[in-house]
């Protein structure tokens, strides 16, 4: 997204804000996601954040999030984002390997990783996430660890440490079709995301969802809201809202988005009402990634004692949790449950 486009939307994103049918709520949380928010110029930013702060005014202690990509972020635009009350930043890495980022398509290199984290604690900031992802095509279980020793070296307060996934009808989708995609099978992926676990918990940091670390007490708070089935409010393209039962994406495209706003239309193209069956399966999934787990009460109870037999869960008063095998099937888990 190049050249007056880039304007435009922000204009359409701050009146979006400015009108929301939810103007006035609180907020607990605010994330700047989508990939890489930090692409935008410091004032563009900061004004969508303006346009936020006075659509939403922040409880006390609210966790203010901005997701920054380590090659469109300096120490000026951290400085005045950290002046400007955002609290932490989620740097997405993806990986400290230049051939896994070459692969991947990013913009950024290896090396511009640690010099972003590095202008970030300058900035103040004491609370920052770094995204890492594997099983990548052609990466081997000794390339995960060089990724890992890495990461647990810049003891950043949280980690996010995510199975690659094949989305259908991207280039990496195409390839696979086509037997030309390269990734670590089945046994190796799962070897994979049991060396985050034990070294993650070498390291002092408490594992609290199936793909999620923290430091004790700075557990991701906004995606603890999502995976407790609470409501938010999504703000610009292709954002997703969930108010009042009703869940809404708004148009992805940012010219066709704008032109809506403009307009005076609907900027959402997609609206479902959320029944409370909907939502009953929804919390089950989503709560069962959580290492709390989720309450017993209404879970099918063959489904609870086939999944006690397999070793997949564990129960301890009225909640179920997932066992370490479990985590491997968490969607299955739920389905049984269900």
């Amino acid at each position: 997204m190049q050249g007056d486009i880039v304007e435009r939307t922000v204009q359409a994103i701050c009146q979006e804000i400015a009108h929301s049918p939810w103007r006035g709520i609180p907020a607990k949380t605010i994330f700047f996601g989508g990939g890489t928010p930090t692409f935008l110029s410091q004032e563009q930013l900061l004004r969508i954040f303006d346009a936020v702060l006075l659509a939403h005014p922040p409880i006390h202690g609210a966790e203010i999030t901005s997701e920054a990509n380590p090659g469109t972020v300096d120490s000026a635009k951290f400085r005045a984002m950290r002046e400007a009350g955002f609290t932490r930043i989620s740097m997405g890495a993806q990986s400290f390997l230049d051939e896994d980022l070459i692969r991947l398509d990013r913009i950024h290199k290896a090396g511009d990783i640690e010099r972003a984290l590095g202008s970030a604690r300058e900035a103040g900031f004491d609370n920052v996430n770094i995204d890492l992802m594997f099983a990548l095509p052609g990466q081997s279980m000794a390339a995960w660890d060089r990724n890992l020793d890495r990461a647990f070296a810049l003891d950043t307060e949280h980690l996010s440490l995510y199975c690659l996934t094949i989305e259908p009808n991207t280039a990496f989708y195409k390839k696979q079709l086509r037997g030309e995609l390269d990734v670590p099978d089945d046994e190796v992926q799962v070897a994979m995301y049991d060396e985050c676990l034990g070294r993650a918990k070498e390291a002092g940091y408490k594992q609290y969802e199936i793909s999620n670390f923290a430091k004790p007490g700075l557990e991701c708070r906004h995606n603890l809201c999502y995976w407790l089935g609470e409501d938010y409010a999504g703000y610009g393209p292709g954002a997703v809202g969930c108010m009042d039962s009703v869940r809404y994406t708004n148009i992805k495209h940012p010219e066709r988005y704008s032109a809506a706003m403009e307009r005076g239309e609907p900027l959402a193209f997609e609206n479902e009402a959320l029944t409370p069956e909907i939502r009953k399966v929804e919390r089950t999934m989503l709560g069962l990634r959580l290492n709390d787990g989720i309450s017993v009460g209404g879970l099918d109870p063959i489904g609870v004692e086939r999944m006690l037999e397999r070793g997949w869960i564990v129960a301890n008063e009225d909640r179920i949790r997932l066992t370490g095998a479990g985590r491997h099937f968490c969607s299955e888990v739920a389905l049984e449950l269900i």
